[in-house]
């Protein structure tokens, strides 16, 4: 039987910020099958207010990130809400305080992992919160078990096919340097750091951002990490100490240059894989499963439109499958990818009011 203890894995963190989790509530769940067998997932797994719950908020993060980079959110929203609430916020393998990725991942295996936990759990009434590659992989997973879903909170995120047209990742945040061209650029050993500075950049000129990345780096690699949200850079560096970490990290990052297309790479342990069917199965069943009558579930969006995931194309995907986001969404035009980073009392207020 699949085992949760509060035992660690193999985390490469060595250094656990006090607020990573509530003082009980972190939990190590033993994976039963498939790639990642054996291996420990970590999750939060906490209750909020008095008597019984109805809601549970589940977090789904991306990539380079891990479920620390929703602590602003979380203690915005734990302040203002009234009524009881469970809250789950799990690190993928390869992240945070889960075990070591030991291949090249992509969100069709976190996706599995996630899977089983939340079976586990046997979560219901979930309101999901997606950033980033944490919306294919949330999506890929409860489309599988769909009637668990009640809301669907998205920042920043797509599981459609985008567009080559305008911002992509191939052009964005500097139109000669884009991101899905890091991977190819910038040396392993350097990706944590390069990481933590990554979460934090601003819409700002392209000279600017670059010599301010390079700037950055060196002083993160001579252990001189700004004082300015010190716990966040640390962990997101820690975590990329692990040669596996890094390659997974980075196959996602070289894959947003397709993102929701489905491609075919070779993983160096595995062989030859594909993405497609991952893919065509979440852009066939998301509308039918959601949208209907009968099974409709609420939808809000918040994005930062510094981003190809903030064009307006994207918006239109998500409304042609989901019409129920019309009227639900909130824009900041100066605001980039890592939303929750900036606008984390706004998210709050939008989760809220999808419980209440």
């Amino acid at each position: 039987m699949p085992q949760i203890t509060q035992i660690p894995g193999n985390t490469p963190l060595n250094t656990v910020p006090h607020d990573y989790f509530p003082e009980g509530c972190g939990f190590w769940f033993e994976l039963s099958k498939g790639i990642d067998k054996g291996k420990k997932l970590f999750f939060r797994d906490s209750i909020h207010g008095k008597g019984t719950y109805d809601d549970t908020l589940l977090f789904i993060h991306g990539n380079p990130e891990c479920s620390y980079s929703y602590r602003k959110v979380i203690d915005s929203l734990v302040k203002i809400i009234k009524i009881p609430v469970r809250i789950v916020n799990p690190d993928h393998i390869g992240f945070g305080l889960s075990d070591q990725a030991s291949h090249e991942m992509v969100c069709m295996d976190h996706a599995e992992n996630l899977l089983e936990l939340i079976t586990k759990l046997d979560l219901n009434n979930i309101t999901m919160v997606i950033h980033d590659w944490g919306g294919p992989i949330g999506i890929g997973t409860l489309l599988k078990s769909p009637n668990r879903l009640k809301n669907l909170i998205v920042l920043n995120s797509t599981v459609f096919p985008l567009s080559y047209h305008g911002l992509t990742y191939k052009n964005y945040p500097i139109s000669w340097l884009g991101w899905a061209q890091t991977p190819h650029i910038i040396p392993d050993r350097f990706w944590g750091s390069f990481a933590s500075y990554a979460m934090f950049a601003q819409p700002i000129g392209s000279m600017k951002l670059l010599f301010g990345m390079l700037k950055y780096i060196l002083k993160a690699e001579l252990g001189k990490l700004p004082k300015n949200e010190y716990n966040i850079r640390s962990v997101l560096k820690q975590q990329f100490l692990s040669k596996y970490n890094v390659k997974s990290s980075k196959r996602l990052v070289m894959q947003s240059a397709v993102w929701g297309h489905g491609n075919t790479y070779t993983d160096p342990k595995i062989g030859k894989r594909t993405t497609k069917s991952f893919y065509d199965f979440i852009q066939k069943n998301i509308k039918s499963s959601w949208s209907g009558n009968s099974n409709r579930i609420g939808v809000h969006a918040v994005i930062g439109k510094w981003d190809p995931l903030g064009k307006e194309s994207v918006l239109k995907q998500w409304l042609q499958a989901l019409p129920q986001l019309k009227n639900n969404l909130t824009f900041f035009s100066d605001v980039g990818h890592f939303i929750e980073e900036i606008k984390y009392n706004e998210i709050a207020d939008v989760i809220l009011k999808s419980i209440t």
